[in-house]
């Protein structure tokens, strides 16, 4: 292997991409905005344009999917009222047509497991809402593929995202029971490095840390670890569930750095 191709070079993207780049391969990567390619190419990235809202007629034939590998990491943006998630994956499905890959991983999300106060696995998931429908639908565009790997992260956090600030200063706040299933950004970018170098890999596997403390325990250390006002928390019980992410560790021989959230703190 390589060369290796990553759509969406954002904020797991970009660090994965030079990660993968410091290993010694060539890495092809797409940004929405002309304006952002700049920052790609001064880290040896080759950069390409992709806009999945504006096609482009002739970007089946682009070279940017010709690789031997491909990461696709397109956040869905259903928070936000992105209705369009499944048409864009769709299409970029459409682009790659019928390229053989020696691996294709999804990045998709634990969004995909309901909140039955269980332990989940990877093949727990199943269709609750709306949005773990369409979840659910985006693995399956890609699952079909040879060589596929469906990587299903936790909450995320790492620079920029530091979990403090997540309920910092909120009052009467719900769920204090509720376990935290989070997984640090240097965790993504080595597992997915792995799995990219590995044949024997399973179709899914899910990545979090491997302690769960409560919403109540953990969000009050995190805003004082940043100086900020602990969230208030009533004494309202919700679902709640605790994702499994040791499959990568069994099979692969996978070793968190953070095997706990309070030890992300100081690595955000």
């Amino acid at each position: 292997m390589n060369t290796i191709t990553i759509i969406g070079c954002g904020w797991f993207g970009f660090p994965l991409a030079t990660q993968l780049v410091k290993q010694g391969f060539k890495v092809k990567a797409s940004k929405r905005d002309p304006d952002d390619l700049a920052q790609l190419q001064q880290a040896g990235i080759e950069a390409f344009q992709l806009d999945l809202a504006h096609i482009i007629a002739d970007a089946k034939h682009s070279s940017l999917f010709d690789a031997d590998a491909i990461v696709i990491n397109i956040p869905p943006g259903l928070r936000r009222g992105d209705t369009d998630y499944l048409a864009y994956l769709t299409q970029l499905k459409n682009f790659i047509g019928e390229r053989q890959y020696q691996k294709v991983i999804f990045i998709s999300t634990t969004g995909v497991y309901p909140s039955l106060d269980q332990t989940v696995t990877e093949h727990d998931a199943a269709v609750f809402n709306d949005s773990s429908d369409i979840l659910l639908q985006a693995e399956a565009i890609f699952s079909a593929m040879q060589n596929s790997c469906i990587v299903r992260f936790s909450g995320l956090v790492g620079p920029k995202r530091h979990p403090g600030r997540f309920f910092a200063g909120k009052t009467d706040v719900s769920g204090a029971n509720v376990a935290v299933n989070l997984v640090h950004l240097d965790d993504c970018i080595a597992a997915v490095s792995l799995i990219l170098s590995r044949k024997d890999t399973s179709a899914i596997y899910n990545l979090t840390a491997n302690e769960h403390p409560t919403r109540g325990e953990f969000y009050v250390a995190a805003t004082k670890h940043l100086g900020l006002i602990a969230p208030q928390f009533n004494q309202q019980e919700q679902p709640s569930k605790i994702i499994d992410g040791q499959l990568i560790s069994h099979q692969l021989g996978f070793e968190y750095a953070f095997s706990s959230p309070f030890k992300m703190l100081d690595a955000c």
